[in-house]
């Protein structure tokens, strides 16, 4: 009887396991502390995080992908969130922060429900259910902008790459930068690759000094002895692309050259070099963008040089951007590409600069190929908080108070703004709900005011897309860490009682 009760060992010893309801509340509270640490990054008066690495380099940023990325987080469930940070990220370049907090928030809302012994697949099936009517909420009241008239499409793009950089360190500058993002995204072709717009930086100046060139543009990296000489300008030219050594090797011993006189000798020398200009050592990726550009292709030998190999462009130009000489090469026949080149003072603040140009870049691609927008600054997350609550009371059971919390959840967006910029978030909040119920659809937080606005008149859009993203991302993720009620971690190998280092003593033959 005794050996039928003896307890049966399935994993390592050390192995540490935790279930059932403690388990779902501990990855809950890892979440609320990951949500934590970027809400105060959201909006127009957030605040920037400076973060120093293990090598001592500093990042300072409120992006919430970048922060997330940055931060060594171990905790197995919380990890999902920098995960939802960083698909938002490459997906729609921006709504990192806010997919954070909701789905932060989405958890906190239900932390309750499990505490009184709900079970999490109830929470489940709810969730799914109100993102559903979320979803089908965002595509009924977004707008859509008519694409044939290019001087509306341009002002759509225009007010949604300002609203995407008027949460980042250049809001000051938004007019200026969302004019120069939406200039090189309508400079590529229709498919819009990302990797034809390169950004280079430049440190000195000001912001303002920033450029944008209808082209391909790189720093001039290596220069070959007598390059003084030779013209800094040219029209319709030749270009070769060579990824081999240039240099000029000694002659042979005993080498004889013959000339008639000294001048023959001298334009011998230099009939080679007269008119080529020569920009050595160029990196890989602006070598590759020179060839889709330009065309041609990258040749590893001197040898053939045929007509078909070589690329060309309207005008090859060397021009001084601060303390460095830039290459520009415009009127580039082959793809269309474009540079931006950024000017400023701190190395971490231009850094700063091109991830928002980034994010804004990413937002002006999505709102090209998807032409619906909301207004922004809390006002659709209350709208869709409005709908969800008169939704949910019609619905029977339990589900009735999960999607409410749902609705509940949503506002979060909206009171980080108002607590961000130091707002009475109670009060402004229930304006919004005001407004909401009596059917002012695009009411939201005014940040300049300390009140509420039409934000859609106030042209706080965004692209649709954003949202549609944020929320099914978010929602995902809560369901995710709903759906886990054990963790086991296995034993490092180095860890006493892990059994992954074989025991002392057994070298060398010698018995234990």
């Amino acid at each position: 009887m005794s050996q039928m009760n003896a307890p049966i060992i399935l994993l390592k010893e050390g192995t540490d396991t935790s279930q059932g309801k403690p388990q779902i509340l501990s990855n809950i509270n890892a979440c609320s502390t990951i949500a934590d640490a970027v809400r105060t990054t959201l909006g127009p008066r957030g605040m920037d995080k400076l973060i120093v690495d293990n090598k001592g380099s500093v990042v300072i940023s409120n992006d919430g992908a970048t922060i997330l990325k940055t931060l060594d987080i171990v905790h197995p469930a919380a990890k999902t969130l920098v995960d939802i940070a960083k698909s938002q990220d490459s997906e729609v370049g921006d709504g990192t922060t806010s997919v954070t907090l909701l789905a932060g928030e989405f958890l906190k809302q239900f932390k309750p429900f499990i505490e009184e012994g709900v079970h999490p697949q109830v929470i489940v099936r709810a969730v799914r259910k109100a993102l559903m009517m979320a979803l089908k909420k965002i595509t009924d009241i977004a707008v859509h902008i008519k694409k044939d008239d290019a001087k509306e499409l341009r002002e759509l793009l225009e007010k949604c790459a300002a609203t995407a950089l008027s949460s980042k360190l250049v809001a000051a500058h938004k007019e200026f930068f969302s004019k120069m993002v939406v200039d090189a995204v309508q400079l590529l072709d229709d498919l819009l690759p990302l990797n034809m717009i390169g950004i280079k930086k430049v440190q000195g100046g000001s912001l303002q000094e920033s450029l944008l060139v209808a082209g391909v543009a790189f720093k001039k990296t290596f220069s070959y002895a007598g390059f003084e000489m030779q013209p800094k300008k040219y029209s319709n030219p030749k270009i070769a692309l060579l990824n081999v050594e240039l240099e000029l090797k000694a002659e042979k011993e005993n080498a004889e050259v013959r000339v008639d006189s000294v001048q023959r000798y001298d334009f011998s020398n230099f009939e080679l070099l007269k008119d080529m200009f020569c920009a050595g050592r160029v990196p890989e990726e602006d070598m590759r963008r020179t060839m889709k550009a330009c065309g041609g292709s990258i040749q590893t030998s001197v040898q053939n040089m045929k007509a078909d190999i070589l690329g060309s462009c309207e005008t090859f130009e060397e021009i001084q951007v601060g303390g460095e000489r830039y290459n520009f090469f415009k009127g580039c026949p082959q793809a269309k590409t474009c540079t931006i080149i950024l000017r400023g003072g701190a190395e971490q603040f231009m850094e700063e600069t091109h991830r928002s140009l980034h994010d804004a870049i990413m937002i002006v691609r999505r709102a090209m190929k998807n032409d619906s927008v909301v207004a922004g600054g809390g006002a659709i997350e209350m709208e869709l908080s409005s709908h969800l609550r008169e939704q949910s009371r019609t619905i029977k059971g339990k589900e009735q108070l999960l999607i409410a919390a749902y609705a509940k959840a949503l506002e979060v967006i909206p009171r980080q703004l108002c607590d961000n910029a130091g707002f009475d978030a109670t009060n402004i909040l229930n304006k919004l709900r005001q407004k909401h119920a009596t059917g002012s659809r695009w009411a939201g937080v005014n940040i300049m005011e300390e009140d509420i606005a039409d934000n859609f008149e106030a042209f706080v859009w965004e692209p649709a897309v954003v949202k549609i993203n944020a929320l099914t991302a978010a929602s995902e993720a809560s369901c995710l860490i709903l759906s886990v009620d054990e963790t086991i971690k296995n034993p490092r190998a180095n860890q006493e009682g892990g059994g992954g280092a074989p025991p002392m003593g057994r070298g060398r033959g010698r018995p234990m």
